[in-house]
């Protein structure tokens, strides 16, 4: 659904908000709730921080089923080499060979999955208002439901497979953020593999970025940074590239919540929000 344009006299140039949150229905309390609007601060941190801690609390809650999530593993791992593409022990034994690669790439996994999904969010609160709550709903939305999936199939991942000739990079290379691996091991459901919310997030991140960008080098890094992320979690062995799909179809159902809620893509909302007095039907909000 596109934005339509308007001319007030001034001449400045405004965009109407999609018709399924303005209207009548924007004057009813869900027809309110629907309606992009300012982001607010401290709102946004508490929230933020409210949701990861749910999410987390939730995630470790599901039983860890070993003997269940152990027999996914082998069974995903039959699947890939009868489609012949199961790569993953090839890629961490490659990445593996070379030190300063495999420490760099463990590090990358334990810290880039939150920098630069809480920059992408902070970067949309200061120049995409208009967007930001949209956009956050897919974010949350995508990580609540790879919830049903750690709790429907639980998945070992391809380190602690029996037999399976995995290195787990973390524990060789006594480097630390791992939190499925040593001493912080019992901190996190190991299990909880599939999906991959290391892919869902940085896909979320890279499609933004490339979608409200506006310099091309920034664009280009959007695109490579869920590519090199499906990298670091197959060369660490702490996921199967399928589980990188479940991420994906996560991400997709995210997208589908948001627009079912907003009637538009997060990235075709207008860029700013100005909140009308009240009483006023129809908000305005600016293109830029």
């Amino acid at each position: 659904m596109g934005d339509s344009t308007v001319t007030e006299p001034e001449g400045r140039e405004q965009v109407a908000v999609p018709r399924i949150v303005t209207g009548e229905a924007g004057r009813r309390p869900l027809g309110r709730l629907r309606r992009p609007r300012p982001p607010r601060l401290w709102f946004e941190i508490l929230l933020v921080a409210v949701s990861y801690w749910t999410y987390s609390l939730i995630r470790n809650a599901v039983p860890e089923q070993r003997a269940e999530a152990l027999r996914n593993a082998r069974w995903i791992w039959r699947v890939e080499h009868g489609l012949g593409v199961a790569v993953e022990q090839s890629v961490n034994h490659a990445a593996n060979s070379v030190t300063w690669l495999i420490i760099g790439m463990n590090y990358y996994y334990a810290t880039l999955h939150f920098v630069i999904t809480i920059g992408v969010l902070v970067w949309l609160y200061r120049w995409h208002p208009g967007r930001y709550a949209a956009t956050r709903l897919a974010l949350f939305a995508t990580t609540g439901v790879a919830l049903l999936g750690y709790y429907l199939f639980p998945l070992a991942p391809p380190r602690l497979m029996r037999g399976g000739h995995f290195v787990d990079t973390v524990l060789i290379h006594h480097t630390w953020g791992s939190m499925a691996s040593g001493d912080l091991k019992h901190m996190s459901n190991q299990y909880a593999a599939m999906p991959s919310m290391h892919i869902g997030w940085s896909l979320w991140c890279g499609l933004t970025v490339f979608a409200l960008a506006s310099v091309p080098w920034a664009r280009v890094l959007g695109l490579a940074y869920p590519a090199v992320t499906l990298l670091v979690i197959v060369a660490t062995a702490n996921h199967f590239w399928l589980d990188a799909v479940g991420g994906a179809v996560c991400l997709c159902f995210g997208f589908a919540v948001a627009r079912l809620w907003y009637g538009t893509l997060p990235y075709a909302l207008p860029r700013r929000v100005t909140v009308p007095p009240a009483g006023e039907p129809v908000p305005a909000v600016t293109s830029a």
